[in-house]
């Protein structure tokens, strides 16, 4: 399962909300570039990054940061925030990014994911981020009356590579994943489901690992990260997918044999 490190951008800073939420935001360090490198030492395979202020705007706003973030690292890059049109996509693919994260546009404006997936096949994810079970979007400051398993259902049909499904609720509280969410998410789709919102600590992780086979196939986390509730070496040799016989452990703090 990879582990995938979450780099949230509002006005050039790495920063988490709390349960979506812009007026609980807490900075976590202001170079951006510095901590997506520092990750990937610590195995990271891909890096998930969110312009804040893009999703809340719904155009662009820190693609500088995320373009120096592409050229300092060596891993895949997804990204998502504001994009909500075929040219923001292209424009993105052109920054050196692998894979582009809709969410409010999945929603809005369906018919361009499936037009992205032709022209971009395996490259166009939808992040579904839900509230009580009901798609919310625009930053999350909206929420709609569909149903994120009936929006997972439409945008399998429409090509989608790949779905990232957010539990609110659980985002940036560090309590955990919505297990059962995020299991009937994965029996209702055959694409792969990335889970993100609420991971804690690496019995989280572990927990995670019974959903691979209906397929789960990756995890963001973020808070955890960031506040040393989890060491992203620990994570990476636990459950992660790739490099994890090339990462050191943490001496003196591992649990693992």
């Amino acid at each position: 399962m990879d582990v995938i490190p979450a780099i949230d951008l509002l006005q050039g800073d790495c920063v988490r909300l709390y349960q979506g939420d812009y007026g609980q935001s807490e900075v976590f360090d202001q170079d951006p570039v510095a901590v997506a490198q520092r990750w990937v030492e610590q195995g990271a395979t891909r890096l998930h990054l969110v312009d804040l202020d893009g999703a809340k705007s719904g155009q662009p706003v820190n693609w500088p940061v995320i373009q120096a973030i592409v050229q300092g690292v060596t891993v895949p890059v997804q990204v998502g925030g504001g994009l909500r049109d075929r040219d923001r996509v292209a424009d993105l693919f052109a920054l050196g990014v692998q894979f582009a994260i809709l969410g409010t546009a999945a929603l809005e404006y369906p018919d361009l994911i499936s037009d992205l997936s032709q022209s971009f096949p395996d490259r166009i994810i939808v992040g579904i981020d839900a509230r009580n079970g009901k798609v919310a979007t625009r930053g999350w400051l909206d929420t709609s009356t569909i149903t994120a398993l009936d929006l997972a259902r439409q945008v399998e049909e429409r090509g989608a590579a790949a779905i990232i499904y957010t539990d609110i609720q659980r985002d940036g509280t560090l309590q955990g994943p919505n297990l059962d969410a995020l299991r009937a998410m994965a029996e209702t789709v055959t694409i792969p489901v990335i889970a993100s919102g609420g991971v804690g600590g690496l019995g989280d992780l572990l927990q995670l690992l019974s959903l691979e086979p209906l397929g789960v196939e990756g995890v963001i986390v973020g808070r955890a990260l960031y506040t040393g509730d989890l060491s992203l070496k620990e994570a990476v040799r636990a459950i992660g997918n790739g490099r994890w016989q090339d990462v050191p452990p943490d001496l003196g703090t591992s649990t693992l044999a």
